[in-house]
């Protein structure tokens, strides 16, 4: 399959015509307009320094069901002795921050580079863009953050600065779309880390078929709020 080249048209390819590595398209923006309607269709931009902008949908796709979290019994121990405050969209700069910084620390590349972050900044303004944020002693020490439309909620990355913080991080965003009948959180692409959570991978022609029928559904714009998992 070719790779599209973007206008500065807001137009997608159609997401089954994406390279065997889920390749689809290069160029364009970042604008909110843009992600929007790429989330609005199973597409996602993800590249490093130096690269060009490049959009993504891969086949098969890494989905969570929000019931379906797999919470270990350690990881259930560790929510009910409460060794995490949990809160929601109070500091989501500081998240994204830090998940680009961590992985960065760590000798590897990031997807969050120039542009990225006050991309998602400004969904986040939008009510469109979300943070989960896990606290102790009063420090952020986990979290991850992502995009909401319809009753689908896009994950796009996570970090852990304390043992299990973004696992109960992403339990919580579980129990919360739980609440508010979501249908699926895209994963994207596999991890064993987010398989061992429950995570499956599905043909990328059921992924959009579920998230058209999601989008028809009533958004839930932000800021949210977590009121606890008991």
């Amino acid at each position: 399959m070719p790779i599209f080249r973007l206008s500065e048209a807001l137009i997608f390819p159609p997401a089954h015509l994406a390279r065997e590595d889920g390749l689809l398209g290069v160029g364009g923006d970042l604008s909110s307009q843009r992600l929007i309607l790429a989330y609005e269709n199973g597409i996602f931009p993800w590249f490093s320094h130096g690269e060009p902008l490049l959009w993504w949908s891969p086949d098969p796709r890494m989905v969570l069901y929000p019931r379906s979290i797999n919470i270990s019994k350690s990881l259930g121990k560790c929510i009910r002795k409460n060794q995490f405050t949990i809160t929601m969209d109070q500091c989501f700069n500081a998240v994204i921050t830090a998940c680009a910084r961590s992985r960065t620390e760590q000798g590897e590349d990031t997807w969050l580079v120039d542009g990225m972050i006050p991309a998602y900044t400004g969904l986040h303004k939008k009510g469109v863009a979300h943070s989960v944020e896990a606290w102790q002693d009063n420090k952020l020490v986990g979290g991850l953050y992502g995009v909401s439309l319809g009753r689908t909620f896009f994950g796009e990355s996570m970090f852990s600065l304390v043992s299990n913080s973004s696992k109960v991080a992403l339990a919580a965003l579980c129990h919360h779309l739980t609440a508010l009948k979501f249908d699926l959180i895209d994963c994207q692409v596999a991890t064993t880390h987010l398989a061992s959570m429950g995570a499956v991978d599905i043909p990328r022609s059921l992924f959009i078929q579920k998230l058209t029928h999601s989008l028809h559904k009533e958004p839930v714009k932000g800021p949210w709020s977590f009121n606890g998992f008991f």
